[in-house]
C-alpha cells in the first residue's frame, strides 16, 4: 500500500434522520488502481456509506479524505470537479435522452471536454458510438449501465464509486457489467462498488469490505473473504463454494 491512500474514509458516523445512525464507524480505503468492493446484508448500511463517501448523506463524525486532502464537508459537484465520479443504482440514465446527450450531460461541468472523451469512451466501449442516436430508455438493463458508467467517466475521475451495478440485471448482463467494471480499472481508475451479488463482487476485487449493522465485519482481500469460513457462514452461504 502507498504512504498516502486515494480515498480513505474513517470512523464514518451517518444517517438520513438525526439521532437514527445507519453507519457506526464505518473504515473504507482505496488505494490508487484499486477495485474494491463492499458486501453485506441487507441494511447493513454499503449504500449509505457510498453516498456518504460522494457528498449525498451528511457525515455526523469521522472523516473523508481524497489524497490526504479532507473532502468530508463538500457537495456531489464539488468531489465530480476533484475526480470523484459516482453511478447510482437506480435512475442513473436520462431515459429520454440519446446515448450522446447522456454523456454530454456528465460533462456540464467542463463542456469542451466533450468531444475528446466521447471518442476516447467509445474506443473503450464500441457501444456508445454504434446507439449514440438512440434513446437511453431503450437500450438493454447491461447497456444503460454501461452508458452510466460512461457517463461518469467523461470528467476522468481517480475514483468511481458504483452503486450496486448489477441490481436487476440477469446473469448474463451481469457478467457484461463485471466485464465492464474491470475494463475500467484496469485503465487506470480506481473503483468502490456496493455489490448485492457478493461472491461474483469478491472474485474479482482486490480488496473488500464486509458491513454488518453499520459498521466494519470484516476487511481483506476478496480471495480471501472468499474462503474465509466464517464469511462463508454468515454473509455467502454454499454459493461461495462454488467456482
Amino acid at each position: 500500500m502507498s504512504a498516502t491512500p486515494l480515498l480513505d474514509a474513517c470512523d464514518i458516523v451517518a444517517g438520513y434522520v438525526p439521532g437514527v445512525e445507519i453507519l457506526s464507524g464505518c473504515d473504507v480505503r482505496v488505494d490508487d488502481g484499486e477495485l474494491v468492493g463492499i458486501i453485506g446484508p441487507n441494511g447493513a448500511g454499503k449504500s449509505t456509506l457510498i453516498k456518504c463517501l460522494f457528498g449525498l448523506v451528511h457525515i455526523g463524525s469521522g472523516r473523508v479524505e481524497l489524497r490526504g486532502e479532507d473532502i468530508t464537508p463538500l457537495r456531489a459537484h464539488q468531489l465530480v470537479r476533484r475526480g470523484v465520479g459516482y453511478v447510482p443504482q437506480v435512475r442513473n440514465v436520462f431515459a429520454q435522452l440519446s446515448v450522446e446527450d447522456n454523456l454530454r450531460m456528465g460533462a456540464y461541468l467542463e463542456p469542451s471536454k466533450f468531444r475528446e472523451r466521447f471518442e476516447a469512451l467509445a474506443e473503450q466501449f464500441p457501444l456508445l458510438s454504434e446507439r449514440r442516436r438512440t434513446t437511453a430508455g431503450s437500450l438493454s438493463g447491461g447497456q444503460r449501465q454501461t452508458l452510466a458508467m460512461a457517463r461518469a467517466l467523461i470528467m476522468e475521475p481517480s475514483v468511481l464509486l458504483l452503486d450496486e451495478p448489477s441490481a436487476g440485471l440477469s446473469p448474463m448482463m451481469q457478467d457484461e457489467v463485471f466485464e465492464r467494471i474491470t475494463s475500467i480499472n484496469a485503465s487506470g481508475v480506481s473503483i468502490v462498488m456496493v455489490e448485492q451479488n457478493a461472491r461474483r463482487c469478491l472474485q474479482v476485487v482486490d480488496r473488500g469490505y464486509v458491513l454488518d449493522q453499520g459498521h466494519n465485519a470484516y476487511t481483506a482481500t476478496g480471495r480471501e473473504l472468499l474462503d474465509d469460513p466464517k464469511v462463508i457462514e454468515l454473509y455467502l452461504g454454499s454459493l461461495a463454494r462454488k467456482e
